[in-house]
């Protein structure tokens, strides 16, 4: 072309981004409108709440962004093309159309989209031409074409996908729907159905690969996961910080974010375990001592039943009291619901002998009376006694028989010592009463002896109560678990875990009630496990989640770290005892600078000043007990620094303790001292290797003490 006729495209396409966004603005008008009215055109006091509801979420969903482009690409399609000859398509973040309903900008998850990332010289699809657009701030200011049916194909040569990979990051994470590769776009367009385990080496887009399947399912299926949900799981707060922007930019505003421990939190934390207790109670064989400890409440009748009803006397005996007791426990429910089923079919039983000696069906009152009669409710509390998720793990730890009772062939009596923590052997029959009572949801008899407050010396602090008892994080997916034994937890249509490597048994079960029903989407790094219990391998964790038949995939080659970069972190593979494939980088930019310093404060200053010289964002990563020094030391030097999960500051430097980096990243990194970083944790070498591959740009690693031996 022409460098006219290169000017007059360009200008033709900036004319297209004016009225899109111009569309776009009334489109959003038009639904303000109707939220507006919605209360006086809806007919009834429901329809008009739903309406609201509808519209306020599709005004959030139409906002624009000026300094996000409204659409990355161009599709042209040849003339013997079978569904689109001669049509051109942009391709962009959301669907946009004209006053007259005709599009403007096709949604990226839209079916014609697909062939923007699927497309090649090899196989058109019918493409004849694929543009590529390159912005700054919102303006367009370039474009790049690849012409398919003449077998031209840039890849990873275009200037365009690359500026926009290599972008410096400042701030939250943004979407990548402009540079979504073709074996990326196949993971996020995989059915609702298929559970599918991404492992993925740094840089290599996982989480913007889990994200984006998140919001393509939501866009293919938006009713059905309207009404079940989706559910990201990250691993800590600071990372739902990074990640929460991502989808709000796609339009998707209905997806639940939260952690392990959000999900489970039934109980208030308030103490710290011993590792090894820790580690115990993460173990997969503690589900099966709470499926016992729930069963062993479930007691055979003793005696038959007789209710008074006026001045009739109904009496059930034990034979049929024994065949329902059985047969409920034979179904398999969740215990309340147990509970419940028995209470109906003793009544049932009840109902049959007034009917046939009234001849009449008693009323709904006379069934609800009779199910909360004095003589049903004790047989009920004898056979079938309520159950609280915490008052059970209370009399686990509380009662050493009950507990031994419960893990014979499954814990060893040490096994057992440890859970029980330091309770003084003199108060066992004293606990045994008031855990009792607790387990059962019955108060304690005020003359009974109870369990001492705080007598644990490490971990859980046993109070006579639940509520009293200082819990550990470990006890909060115990009580989790019990719930899902006494009760029927809720579910979510998918559920995307990232950083899954890390992921206890336990942890994994947890999450397992919450997508019974639905599909998983699992990422993660097997070589970046930092937890005590972190996964040695895929299946394993599966199989805890629920989806042993889950396809796991592989991505080994990344865009987003650079290849100098990668290679001196995978210096470290050797030594992590893990079965996945060396990161590969396309990336032939950025620079690692590796230095003994004097001074590891004073070197950090210099470097930090060093750095904000270049665009983009700075991550200075240190072990956690060296965080606020550094910080201090920066905020004297007059640095401004934010906080990980503070990701609206306006500073450009973020000072993140080591065990909190997972999942971020950053331009320029300055890792503080890796031997300190190694030694404060079992796997200190695997969180060197998570601190190592947060760079995308530059890395700086500053020492003062000999690098971990691996490293060189």
């Amino acid at each position: 072309m022409s460098p006219t006729d290169l000017d007059t495209d360009l200008q033709a396409e900036r004319a297209h981004l004016a009225a899109s966004r111009a569309a776009l603005r009334r489109m959003r008008e038009r639904a303000e409108a109707l939220f507006a009215t919605g209360d006086k055109v809806a007919g009834d006091a429901y329809t008009a709440e739903q309406l609201g509801r509808h519209m306020a979420r599709r005004v959030e969903e139409l906002a624009d962004d000026p300094t996000t482009p409204l659409f990355f690409g161009r599709l042209d399609f040849g003339a013997h093309d079978p569904d689109h000859a001669g049509r051109e398509y942009h391709v962009g973040r959301r669907h946009v159309t004209d006053d007259l309903g005709e599009p403007l900008v096709l949604d990226w998850r839209a079916p014609v989209s697909r062939s923007f990332y699927r497309a090649s010289a090899r196989d058109p699809q019918g493409v004849a031409v694929r543009r590529r657009f390159g912005f700054s701030t919102g303006v367009l200011t370039s474009f790049e074409d690849e012409h398919l049916d003449r077998g031209e194909e840039l890849g990873t040569a275009s200037r365009i996908l690359t500026a926009e990979i290599e972008r410096p990051r400042v701030g939250p994470m943004r979407d990548i729907v402009a540079t979504i590769q073709p074996e990326q776009d196949e993971l996020v367009r995989a059915e609702l159905a298929d559970s599918i385990c991404v492992q993925g080496a740094p840089g290599t887009g996982k989480t913007a690969v889990g994200l984006h399947r998140a919001a393509y399912l939501l866009y293919l299926h938006r009713e059905r996961l309207r009404r079940s949900g989706v559910l990201i799981v990250g691993p800590n707060r600071a990372f739902l910080s990074y990640i929460a922007a991502v989808l709000p930019a796609l339009g998707e505003v209905e997806v639940e974010q939260a952690t392990v421990e959000d999900l489970i939190a039934r109980v208030p934390v308030r103490a710290v375990e011993d590792p090894a207790v820790a580690a115990l109670k993460h173990d997969v064989r503690m589900a099966e001592l709470l499926r016992r400890a729930v069963d062993a409440h479930i007691a055979a009748p003793t005696e038959p039943i007789m209710v008074s009803d006026g001045s009739f006397r109904w009496r059930i005996g034990l034979d049929p009291l024994h065949r329902l007791v059985e047969e409920t426990r034979a179904e398999g429910l969740p215990y309340a619901t147990g509970r419940e089923r028995v209470r109906a079919r003793v009544v049932g039983l009840l109902q049959r002998q007034a009917e046939a000696r009234r001849a009449e069906s008693p009323s709904d009152a006379w069934l609800r009376r009779m199910g909360k009669a004095k003589p049903v409710t004790t047989f009920l509390d004898a056979v079938w006694p309520a159950l609280t998720p915490d008052g059970l793990l209370h009399l686990l730890w509380a009662d050493a028989d009950f507990l031994a009772a419960a893990a014979d062939g499954l814990l060893t009596a040490e096994e057992q010592a440890l859970l029980r923590g330091a309770a003084a052997p003199g108060d066992r029959a004293a606990d045994n009463q008031a855990a009792g009572d607790q387990a059962t949801g019955g108060r304690a008899v005020g003359d009974r002896a109870a369990a001492r407050r705080g007598r644990a010396t490490r971990g859980t602090a046993l109070g006579r109560t639940p509520k009293a008892t200082r819990w550990t994080a470990a006890d909060a997916v115990l009580i989790d678990e019990a719930a899902g034994l006494i009760e029927r937890p809720g579910g979510f249509g998918h559920v995307v875990v990232d950083e899954a490597q890390d992921l206890s048994p336990m942890q994994c079960r947890a999450i397992a009630r919450r997508s019974e029903h639905g599909s998983i989407t699992l990422l993660g790094d097997l070589a970046q496990g930092t937890a005590p219990w972190a996964a040695r391998d895929w299946r394993e964790t599966l199989a805890h989640l629920g989806k042993p038949d889950a396809v796991v995939v592989p991505l080994s080659v990344g865009f987003r770290v650079p290849a100098v970069v990668v290679a001196f972190a995978n210096r470290l593979l050797p030594a992590l005892a893990v079965d996945v494939p060396p990161a590969e980088s396309l990336r032939h930019d950025g620079t690692l600078d590796v230095r003994t310093v004097e001074e590891l404060a004073a070197a950090t200053v210099a470097e930090v000043r060093a750095a904000l010289a270049h665009d983009g964002s700075v991550g200075v990563i240190a072990a956690d007990d060296e965080v606020d020094r550094l910080r201090a030391a920066l905020a004297d030097a007059g640095v401004a620094t934010a906080t990980a999960d503070d990701v609206e500051a306006a500073a450009r430097v973020t000072v993140v303790p080591a065990t909190l980096v997972k999942g971020l990243e950053y331009d320029h990194v300055v890792v503080v001292e890796p031997a300190a970083i190694v030694a404060a944790e079992p796997r200190g070498l695997h969180r060197l290797y998570v601190v190592l591959t947060r760079a995308v740009s530059r890395l700086t690693v500053l020492h003062t003490t000999p690098l971990p031996t691996p490293l060189g």
